[in-house]
C-alpha cells in the first residue's frame, strides 16, 4: 500500500491549543495564538487531552491519499463514520496491472498461494469476458471481483476521529492490513501534530488497559504489565 498525508490544517497543535485555552480566557483564539507562549500552549493542550476534553482537537483535519489496499480493508475503514471518503469506482475503472492483495499467511503457504491465484485468475478471466465480450457493463461485471481487489481512496478525518481510529486499529488484535494502514497514518500525523498525537495508539498505550485481556500480546507486556 501507499499512504500519503496530502493535506492538513495549518499548525494543528497550535490551533487545538488555542481553542482549548480560549475556553478559560477572555481572549479570542486568534489573540491567544499571537500572544501566548508556544510551550505553554502545548502544556495546556496535553492537559486538556489527558483529561478527556478532546472536542478541541476536532478543529484539526487531515487528508490522506491511500493507494493499493484491498476492498476488504476499505470496507473496514469506511466503518469509521465521522470522516469523508472518496473511493475509486469499480463502475468506471478496471483494476490495474497489480490487481489483488495477497495476505501474508497465503504467501507463506505454497499450496494455499497456488489455490488462491487459481481462484483469482478464474474470477478475473470471467470478469474480463463479461465486460469485453458479453457486453455486460462494468457495474455488473464487478460482482465477480473478490475482496482481494485493490482500491484507492481519499480519506479526511479530524484529529478526534483519528484518535479513535488509531485506538481501535493499531491494536494487535486488529486485522493485519488495516493495522498496517493505521500505523502508517499515525506515523505521518505525528510529524505535523506531535502534541495532539503524542500518546495516540492502542488502548494499552493510551490508557494502560487491554480490552482483549491478552497477556501474551507484545504490547500488553510493554504497556500494561509495566
Amino acid at each position: 500500500m501507499k499512504v500519503e498525508l496530502i493535506e492538513h490544517t495549518s499548525q494543528p497543535d497550535m490551533l487545538a491549543a488555542a481553542a482549548a485555552r480560549s475556553c478559560h480566557s477572555n481572549k479570542g483564539a486568534s489573540e491567544i495564538q499571537e500572544s501566548e507562549d508556544e510551550e505553554e500552549l502545548k502544556r495546556v493542550l496535553r492537559k486538556t487531552v489527558e483529561q478527556g476534553h478532546t472536542a478541541v482537537i476536532e478543529h484539526a483535519n487531515f487528508t490522506f491519499s491511500i493507494k493499493g489496499i484491498s476492498r476488504a480493508c476499505s470496507h473496514q475503514l469506511v466503518r469509521h463514520r465521522i470522516a469523508s471518503y472518496s473511493q475509486q469506482s469499480q463502475r468506471h475503472i478496471k483494476p490495474g496491472e497489480e490487481k489483488f492483495v495477497v495476505p501474508p499467511s497465503i504467501k507463506e503457504n505454497s499450496q494455499a498461494l497456488e489455490n488462491f491465484k487459481e481462484a483469482l485468475e478464474k474470477a478475473w478471466k470471467t470478469y474480463e469476458d463479461l465486460s469485453e465480450n458479453e457486453d455486460v457493463p462494468l457495474e455488473d461485471s464487478r460482482f465477480l471481483l473478490p475482496n482481494a481487489t485493490k482500491t484507492n481512496i481519499v480519506v479526511t478525518m479530524n484529529a478526534r476521529s483519528l484518535m479513535n481510529f488509531f485506538e481501535l486499529r493499531t491494536c494487535m488484535h486488529s486485522q493485519w492490513e488495516i493495522r498496517a494502514l493505521a500505523n502508517s497514518m499515525l506515523n505521518q500525523v505525528k510529524k505535523v501534530a506531535p502534541t495532539i498525537f503524542e500518546d495516540a495508539g492502542p488502548p494499552c498505550k493510551r490508557r494502560e488497559v487491554c480490552p482483549e485481556k491478552d497477556p501474551d500480546c507484545e504490547l500488553y507486556k510493554e504497556y500494561v504489565e509495566t
